[in-house]
């Protein structure tokens, strides 16, 4: 056994979570104690204690993978060291027992044993002990972020560290069904980087991308997760600790089944969202999905969505929600499912938006009901507030109760952080003081659009929140995210998720109320509903454009500076997501200047005079030539179009990806168009010096009178 020499920190160098991050940990660990920098000039020794088991052993390679990847020599003569030993052995209580602060107990408290672990420095390195295979991967990650830099040049921060999560259970629910399906190798990348910040579920959302062999018309060709790749999946997260649960909507969300012919009898309405309770042929189709899911997915839980069942009451149904209720009718049939999965011996979530309005129904479900589900409240924006009216008509109903915040990255150019760091923050916060056991953090892919590169600031701190006992510091995890996820110790990256925020925050204090959106992103500007929104943000718009420019100018600067950072794929998402947010502006801000210069090339068409007859075709050419305005805006959506493709291919496949490709074409035949119409404006102007109203071009008149 490898001989170290174990000591105690002096309480001196105490930091703890609630403080300020200064080595840039996330999540930050329940204490930690700073000490001594190591170079890591001759490189670093890794040694797992024997026996090392094949969970730890695996840690163990995983560690040795991330260090030559980074250019880090890893050699048994190194004089720098990381022991790992896994808490049984007189070494690894030495390694806690050191740990401690004075005056504290050498048992490990129960909260402590799951999943928790203990960091020290060790002469030239640190030793780290966890109580469980989870515990000793999670003190792994935890020594990753503790090396800084590569190579040669790398520096490994030493501390003293105890530590172990808020919540049981710490998800990502990812929407595989809403447009963007990713490819088997990007989930594992998302199942490895999850995995690094201790997220230990993940939760592929499916309405009709699972292959199921017994209803084949569901999955669309090329869009569909088959069942060898979901085994293998589960196989390469269960190396990583995160254990699957697959959501597959059995109650509403269901358009897709609903529109082959087969299940129109089983539709609520016809070519509709919701399956109809009364119908015997819905409780079958459930039962074969899941009975399939349940071969492929061998985790604890399976995910029953039953959210939003909009239609419910609508159509086949409404006779019963008449007499009884919509929520009587709406948890009838949920414990009918329940009941047919019975046989299946898994916990069932279920979404909690539909149940929760009716506290006193939920309190009279049998106990056991209450003891086979698990309801998963969610809300996805700001609550002034609070969260307590989503969780307690589940707690108070002693029932098993997970949060559900969102990253708010749906129908946007790039996710708005604003409202997505303080949802996940505070629903986190009341979930934990109300006792719920985990968080489901969302991502949404509503309109077809979302890049999944966008997402990760919203994943980690998801993360953050649901290991941090307590509140997450927004402002220290904003100052840490760069140098973590991407190894930008300049700042620079930080600031430019900043100026993001800031943008999105301008559009939605503006009298528009909304926010970096792809619906004003699309708008056609000269429309009648393009003119109203121009009229509610065209104060702001020069600043919205001067945020989102400074974020690229800051993504540049912090390439400069380190051409080796981590993470291109999310820089080059971050950038298009800032490139997409100034198109916004200068959209607004061309339209204007094209109204305003045809009407006043209009207005002078008629003069006799040499320099008005000059002007009328300098404004023409402002509108359409070499630098025009219109090809300003057809260069602007022509090159984010070529850079949302790469995007989209870099984690997707190709599935779906027309339909937005489409949009890019057409908005940029739209303006293709009217360069035609004015480059014949232009020559009616050379051979007859008239030009016809802008109400024919369909250009609308200028903000301002003209001059």
């Amino acid at each position: 056994m490898l001989k170290i020499r174990l000591g105690l920190l002096t309480l001196a160098f105490a930091t703890f979570a609630s403080a300020q991050n200064p080595l840039h940990l996330i999540p930050v660990p329940r204490e930690v104690r700073p000490a001594a920098d190591q170079p890591l000039t001759n490189g670093i020794s890794v040694t797992c204690a024997t026996p090392c088991d094949a969970d730890d052993t695996f840690a163990t390679n995983d560690l040795k993978d991330f260090l030559t990847q980074r250019g880090i020599t890893v050699s048994d003569s190194a004089p720098v060291h990381i022991l790992i030993e896994r808490y049984g052995s007189p070494l690894s209580k030495s390694i806690y027992k050191d740990s401690l602060l004075p005056g504290e107990s050498t048992e490990p408290t129960p909260q402590i044993q799951p999943e928790g672990y203990a960091i020290i420095p060790d002469r030239q390195g640190v030793a780290l002990t966890g109580f469980t295979a989870s515990g000793v991967f999670y003190a792994i990650q935890t020594v990753k972020q503790l090396i800084v830099g590569n190579g040669t040049n790398a520096i490994l921060h030493t501390a003293t560290i105890r530590d172990w999560p808020a919540l049981k259970y710490r998800g990502l629910d990812d929407d595989l069904s809403r447009g963007p399906v990713p490819t088997l190798d990007f989930q594992k990348k998302q199942i490895r980087t999850i995995a690094a910040y201790k997220i230990n579920i993940y939760s592929p959302y499916f309405e009709h991308t699972m292959q199921y062999l017994s209803h084949p018309l569901m999955g669309p060709p090329g869009g569909t997760l088959t069942q060898q790749q979901a085994r293998e999946l589960v196989a390469y997260a269960a190396q990583y600790h995160v254990t699957i649960i697959p959501e597959q909507e059995a109650f509403g969300h269901l358009h897709y089944m609903l529109n082959w012919e087969q299940y129109a009898p089983l539709a609520e309405t016809p070519h509709g969202y919701v399956l109809a309770p009364g119908q015997p042929g819905s409780l079958q189709v459930t039962k074969d999905m899941f009975s399939e899911l349940a071969q492929i997915y061998p985790g604890p839980f399976l995910h029953l969505g039953a959210d939003e069942t909009v239609d419910l009451g609508k159509g086949q149904t409404k006779p019963q929600v008449d007499a009884q209720g919509l929520g009587a009718v709406y948890l009838d049939y949920l414990q009918k499912i329940v009941t047919a999965l019975q046989p299946l011996h898994r916990k069932l979530l279920f979404w909690g938006d539909i149940a929760m309005h009716d506290p006193d129904l939920v309190k009279q479900m049998p106990d056991s009901f209450k003891q086979t589900v698990i309801a998963v409240p969610w809300v996805y924006n700001p609550q002034p507030r609070g969260y307590d009216r989503f969780i307690k008509p589940f707690t108070d109903a002693h029932m098993e109760t997970w949060v559900a915040p969102g990253i708010n990255n749906w129908s946007r150019v790039y996710p708005n952080y604003n409202n997505g760091l303080n949802n996940i923050q505070q629903f986190t916060l009341d979930g934990q003081r109300l006792g719920a056991t985990g968080q489901l953090n969302t991502i949404w892919d509503d309109d077809g659009e979302a890049l999944a590169n966008n997402n990760w600031y919203g994943i980690l701190f998801g993360a953050e929140a649901a290991w941090h006992q307590g509140e997450a510091s927004i402002p220290d995890f904003q100052s840490a995210f760069g140098a973590n996820f991407h190894g930008d110790l300049t700042g620079d990256i930080d600031q430019a998720q900043k100026e993001m925020m800031a943008a999105h925050q301008l559009l939605h204090d503006s009298p528009l109320e909304a926010d970096g959106s792809d619906l004003v992103f699309w708008i056609d500007p000269f429309s009648p509903d393009g003119q109203r929104e121009a009229g509610q943000i065209r104060p702001i718009l020069s600043q919205v454009r001067l945020d989102a420019e400074q974020a690229i100018i800051l993504i540049a600067k912090a390439r400069n500076a380190n051409p080796n950072l981590r993470e291109d794929d999310a820089l080059d998402a971050l950038d298009l997501g800032a490139r997409r947010m100034d198109l916004i502006g200068l959209k607004f801000q061309i339209a204007d200047e094209i109204a305003q210069d045809y009407a006043t090339a209009y207005a002078l068409q008629n003069s006799r005079q040499r320099e008005d007859r000059v002007e009328v075709a300098r404004r023409l050419g402002e509108i359409n030539g070499v630098n025009g305005k219109l090809e300003d805006l057809r260069n602007g959506y022509s090159l984010i179009r070529d850079l949302y493709k790469e995007a989209w291919l870099k984690s997707n496949r190709p599935y779906f990806l027309t339909n937005n490709l489409e949009r890019y074409d057409q908005t940029i035949q739209l303006w293709l168009n009217r360069i035609d119409q004015i480059r014949s404006v232009q020559r009616g102007w050379a051979l007859n010096h008239t030009i016809p109203p802008a109400s024919t071009l369909g250009i609308p008149l200028p903000p301002t009178p003209t001059p």
